[in-house]
C-alpha cells in the first residue's frame, strides 16, 4: 500500500512469528518447511475455501459461525472436507498446542480440491482428496489503524450473486486485488467497492458501515461477504437500542456520514478517515466507540472459559 500508510491488516511486528509452525494436511512442520504441490488446485486454480479466525484466551471467537459459512460454503460447490467440525478444531488445537499460542492469534484456515492429475480446469482431475492449511501468527492490529483508513471509490464492482458469488469465501479473491490495486493508485489505502447497481457495498477487504445521525447503515447485505463480524455488529445495534439498517445508498450519503467503520475478524471494526479524499466526520467517532465496546465484550464473554 502507500508508504507509511496502514491497511486494514496491518498488525504489531511480532519476531516470534519467524519461527510458527503450520499445519499442512496433518503435519505440523516450521513455515520454511511448509508446501504444497505446483499441480494443487487452489495454487493452480484458486479451487478452495478459507476463513480467518481469532483465537483469545484459548478459545475461538464464534467458532460455530465461522463453521457454518466454511462448510455451508464447501457444500456449495462440492468440496468434500474430508473432516467433520471437531476434525476442524483437533486440527487448530493441535497447530496452536505446537506454537505455544494462546491468545491475540490470528489464523488462516484454507481447503483446496487437493492434488490434480493433470493442470486443467476440471474438478475431477483432483483425485487425491482436499487439501487443508492452518497458518496461525501472533497477531494485534497496528496502532496506526485507530486513526482511521482511507478509502477510494474503485470501478471494480461486487459482481452479481451468479457470475461469482460475494458469499464465497474464496481462494479466487481477483476480483479483490484489482479494487485493492485501484486503491493503490488513487493513493489510497482500500478501495470502496460498489454493488453493480451504483449503490455502495463493501471494501475489498471488509465490510462497510457508516453512521448517520445516530443510526448506523450497511449494505443490504446482496453482494457482499457475509460477514461473522458484520453480523455480529448487526445484532449488538439491534440489542442495544442502536438504530441499525440493511439497505441501499450512495456515496453521496457515504459522503456525508458523520463516521464510517469496517468489519473484519482481524480488526474488528476499523475506523475510516476519508473518502475519496473527504474527511468523515470530526473523528470524534462516538457511536463506533460504543460498537467496538459492546463487540470487545462479546469476544469476552464468547471465549471465557
Amino acid at each position: 500500500m502507500t508508504e507509511d500508510r496502514p491497511s486494514t491488516h496491518d498488525a504489531e511486528e511480532d519476531a516470534r512469528n519467524r519461527d510458527i509452525r503450520i499445519y499442512v494436511n496433518g503435519d505440523i512442520v516450521h513455515r520454511d518447511e511448509a508446501k504444497v504441490s505446483v499441480y494443487d488446485a487452489g495454487f493452480m486454480l484458486g479451487d478452495g475455501m478459507w476463513e480467518g479466525m481469532r483465537l483469545y484466551n484459548g478459545r475461538w471467537a464464534f467458532f460455530d459461525d465461522h463453521m457454518d459459512r466454511f462448510f455451508d460454503s464447501c457444500h456449495a460447490v462440492g468440496l468434500d472436507v474430508g473432516m467433520d467440525r471437531a476434525g476442524i478444531l483437533d486440527a487448530l488445537t493441535r497447530t496452536a498446542e505446537a506454537n505455544g499460542m494462546t491468545t491475540d492469534v490470528h489464523c488462516r484456515l484454507m481447503l483446496t480440491r487437493g492434488i490434480k492429475d493433470k493442470p486443467f480446469q476440471h474438478p475431477k482431475l483432483s483425485t487425491t482428496g482436499p487439501t487443508l492449511v492452518i497458518i496461525m501468527e501472533h497477531s494485534k492490529p497496528a496502532e496506526a489503524l485507530a486513526a482511521g483508513i482511507r478509502l477510494a471509490t474503485v470501478p471494480q464492482v461486487r459482481g452479481l450473486p451468479h457470475s461469482q458469488d460475494a458469499k464465497f469465501n474464496s481462494h479466487s479473491k481477483l476480483n479483490c486485488i484489482i479494487a485493492c490495486l485501484q486503491a493503490e493508485a488513487a493513493g489510497a489505502d482500500e478501495g470502496l467497492m460498489l454493488d453493480p447497481h451504483g449503490f455502495v457495498n463493501t471494501t475489498n477487504a471488509c465490510n462497510f458501515f457508516i453512521v448517520r445521525r445516530g443510526e448506523v447503515w450497511t449494505s443490504t447485505g446482496d453482494y457482499c461477504m457475509n460477514g461473522v463480524t458484520r453480523a455480529k455488529v448487526i445484532d449488538l445495534c439491534r440489542e442495544n437500542g442502536i438504530p441499525v439498517f440493511e439497505k441501499n445508498y450512495s456515496l453521496y450519503e457515504a459522503y456525508g456520514a458523520d463516521e464510517a467503520f469496517l468489519t473484519g475478524t482481524f480488526g474488528a471494526q476499523t475506523p475510516v478517515a476519508s473518502i475519496d479524499g473527504k474527511a468523515i466526520g470530526d473523528g470524534s467517532r462516538p457511536v463506533t466507540k460504543r460498537i467496538r465496546a459492546l463487540y470487545a465484550d462479546l469476544v469476552r464473554r464468547d471465549t471465557a472459559g
